[in-house]
């Protein structure tokens, strides 16, 4: 049998979303940018992944610009932003626990000169809405959260936020982080006061390299990419027809039973974190249950590394995570783990499991089994 639970990581493409994506580079493989009929067949199947997606956030389709995935966007929202803004101010506001597709650029713009003030969170992963706001001052420019945490799971709450901010300084900007959100939960950055919203395709079952950054239409903000003048002169580039396609379908289906999906696995996450909690020396890290995001779950193993743990699931098909997919190979440590103040053994032994509609039942049991075959074995090794 196997257990696929690093959904986090990257999803399996929807049916559909295969489907149009071959259909693009097959049939309509037209540049975007030509003026003849190819070209006109393939842009609109940009103009309609911009309109699915306009949808699902109840947003202008002329606010939706396509990337090559949610680190562009981040970087994008961070260094685009700051460098059209910079006369107003120069410091930024991000948290503890960023991905490092926000905390790399936030740490490139202090080298530029910004300032960057990090609010803290709690051992749940909740921000200290206390210190964000005694954080905010004249100068701040913008503020990044992530709206889900891609390690713990754990839920900002972004529509307080936004209303904090533009409370304390409505000229700073505010930018959500929601490549582990989108897909989970309704967002409307409207009425949650979000300028910009990152998005990634691949963790919504489309395909990878695509993404997109909601920019409302207000905000000031430079393009990073220069070039032919794509995407209005902000994004340049010739556009990534079959992702760009893919994505847009991707959305489409994700929104249509998207309640019926996040219940379920809710469902799961909660029965499996309850079946883990039943074996000794296991840890669940980060919210309480009933709390977090619907599809990710974090623990520790006590007494086994989470690499030798990683790899000993594998052996056995079954595929999860020592951490963000973007960092695992750096032996640097996860900044979320250590952010909520885990101990060293805790940190080393963590383990990420993460869910998604596909997931079903028989691979959670499966995967109970298995852990409770491996780890007394793994534990009596380690201690030779």
């Amino acid at each position: 049998m196997e257990a696929y639970l690093d959904n986090s990581a990257t999803t399996r493409c929807y049916e559909e979303v295969r489907d149009i994506v071959v259909k693009t580079m097959m049939e309509n493989y037209g540049n975007p940018s030509s003026m003849h009929l190819k070209g006109v067949e393939a842009e609109k199947y940009v103009k309609e992944a911009a309109r699915e997606i306009a949808r699902t956030l109840k947003v202008q389709e002329k606010e939706i610009y396509f990337t090559s995935g949610g680190t562009e966007s981040d970087n994008w929202a961070l260094i685009g932003t700051a460098m059209a803004n910079q006369r107003k101010g120069k410091h930024i506001i991000t948290t503890v626990f960023e991905h490092a597709a926000i905390s790399a650029p936030a740490a490139w713009l202090e080298d530029q000169g910004f300032e960057v003030t990090r609010v803290p969170v709690d051992s749940r992963g909740n921000l200290s809405m206390e210190e964000l706001a005694a954080a905010i001052r004249e100068d701040t420019i913008l503020v990044s959260a992530m709206y889900v945490n891609n390690e713990l799971g754990a839920v900002l709450p972004v529509e307080e936020i936004g209303a904090l901010i533009k409370e304390k300084n409505p000229d700073t900007l505010f930018h959500a982080d929601a490549i582990q959100a989108y897909g989970k939960y309704r967002i409307f950055p409207k009425k949650m006061k979000i300028d910009l919203l990152s998005v990634s395709s691949h963790k919504i079952h489309g395909p990878k390299g695509a993404g997109f950054l909601y920019i409302g239409e207000k905000v000031k903000i430079h393009p990073l990419i220069l070039g032919g003048g794509q995407q209005k002169g902000m994004r340049s580039g010739t556009d990534n027809v079959p992702g760009i396609a893919g994505m847009g379908e991707a959305a489409r289906i994700i929104y249509e039973h998207l309640e019926e999906n996040t219940s379920r696995m809710r469902k799961l996450k909660e029965y499996f974190r309850g079946e883990l909690e039943k074996i000794d020396n296991v840890e669940i890290n980060g919210p309480v249950a009933g709390e977090g995001a619907p599809h990710i779950l974090n623990a520790s193993f006590l007494g086994v590394r989470s690499e030798v743990l990683l790899h000993a699931l594998e052996d056995q098909g079954i595929y999860v995570s020592a951490g963000s997919a973007c960092s695992s190979h750096k032996r640097t440590g996860s900044p979320s783990l250590g952010a909520i103040g885990l101990s060293p053994e805790r940190k080393e032994s963590a383990v990420r499991f993460s869910f998604s509609e596909f997931t079903t039942k028989e691979e959670l049991d499966y995967t109970l089994e298995t852990l409770k075959s491996l780890l007394p074995m793994l534990r009596r090794y380690a201690r030779r």
